[in-house]
């Protein structure tokens, strides 16, 4: 379109609807093109048939006039809304002209129209595929979750050897089935120690007290005499002492593994109660022809039980001496550094298996030389010895191989 009017064409509004759709794909009724002079009015020779319709709001006026182009959308020449863009002509920085370009809304609507349509249809039929799907997944996911359920119900007291089964592949579920199996796992073990101590428990309790009920029914089958019937009831004592110091036994392993062990703590001179063991059982070492020696007792005094602490060594003395030969030698010792106290008693026994130095430990458990009729303890020693430790924040470390004898070495915190 040329500016100079007297060179404009007009041609019908049916060949300028057949150029626009073959060049450009739109029909011009839908688009708007109109020329204005600097004063707002419109110069139909320079414009589209349709575009006498736009209107020119003060705001684009004032926009153009300043060199601003606008942007509007306006109601009210059609059906559809129209978007307009005002844009000013410049020349030597004055407007000249004006131009106005509008386009219909029309296929926007009918394209969000259809849209809404398509969704209307699609949307529930999606909801449906999608619920549909989800379930059959959720369903196909939770199977092994199914799995595990079923044979957790099948797993009790009386049966935890049965395990659930591992998928193998690495993912949250198979790692939650070996969690449940490493429990079962260690289920398993604390049920068969309850049971073992249980057995072993009756077993060493009903020993005295078979040997008591023996004794007295014979003393009373006929008359005896009264240097009899002393030995008798002396005997009888002897395993009345013995089951209260194995019953003594039970029940302190019971509060220490349950943590309720009572402690009274007050300052306890190591060296002293190292000292004091010593002149007790050298007795006892010396019946058997065994050499106890007090090793070196560097001074030290820690926070602890001092009855427990005896007892914890008293036991580890008589263990290293009960399983030591004649002619055999004894160690006690105390070292430490600036964190731990170290009470060391080595022997020269018949040392320990490999395979057994973590088991002696428990409750009940003897070597296979313990097991000989010729030493006959109640098997709490160590365990009760472990207990008393550990109730001090501490533990027990043994060195031993068959042959070379034992050592064995407890670790106490000096804070606790």
């Amino acid at each position: 379109i040329e500016r100079d009017q007297s060179r404009a064409t007009t041609f019908p509004p049916s060949e300028i609807d057949q150029a626009f759709r073959r060049f450009f794909g739109f029909s011009p009724w839908d688009h708007y093109f109109q020329m204005r002079d600097p004063s707002g009015k419109g110069d139909e020779h320079r414009s589209l048939p349709s575009a006498g319709k736009l209107p020119l709001s003060s705001k684009a006026l004032n926009n153009a006039m300043r060199g601003l182009s606008s942007f509007e959308t306006v109601e009210g020449l059609g059906e559809y809304p129209v978007r307009i863009l005002t844009m000013p002509v410049m020349e030597s920085n004055r407007v000249i002209d004006m131009i106005q370009v509008g386009m219909s809304l029309k296929s926007i609507d009918e394209t969000y129209l259809r849209f809404l349509l398509i969704m209307a249809g699609v949307l529930p039929l999606g909801l449906v595929l999608a619920a549909s799907g989800g379930w059959l997944l959720a369903h196909r996911a939770l199977k092994p979750v199914d799995r595990m359920t079923a044979a957790a119900r099948r797993i009790s007291a009386e049966h935890l050897s049965q395990r659930v089964e591992e998928t193998g592949t690495g993912d949250e579920l198979d790692n939650l089935a070996k969690t449940l199996n490493q429990m079962l796992t260690r289920l398993d073990a604390a049920f068969s120690q309850i049971r073992r101590f249980s057995a072993d428990a009756s077993h060493e309790l009903q020993t005295p007290l078979t040997i008591l009920k023996g004794e007295l029914e014979v003393a009373l089958r006929s008359a005896r005499t009264a240097e009899e019937y002393r030995a008798t009831l002396e005997s009888a004592l002897e395993e009345v002492d013995r089951t209260a110091h194995l019953v003594e036994g039970l029940l302190l392993l019971a509060r220490a593994e349950a943590g309720v062990l009572k402690m009274d703590r007050q300052e306890v001179d190591l060296g002293q109660l190292l000292e004091e063991v010593y002149i007790r059982l050298k007795p006892l070492a010396d019946s058997r022809s065994i050499e106890l020696r007090l090793g070196a007792i560097e001074p030290l005094s820690i926070q602890g039980d001092r009855e427990r602490l005896e007892r914890m060594t008293s036991n580890l003395v008589d263990n290293a001496i009960k399983y030591t030969g004649a002619k055999g030698r004894v160690t006690l010792g105390l070292q430490h550094d600036s964190r731990c106290a170290s009470i060391l008693v080595s022997d020269t026994g018949s040392g320990i298996a490999v395979e057994e130095q973590k088991l002696i430990f428990q409750a009940f458990y003897r070597t296979s030389e313990a097991r000989s009729p010729a030493e006959r303890g109640t098997g709490l020693g160590l365990s009760i010895a472990q207990s008393i430790a550990a109730a001090h924040g501490g533990t027990i470390q043994v060195e031993s191989s068959p042959g070379r004898g034992s050592s064995f070495r407890v670790l106490i915190p000096i804070t606790s």
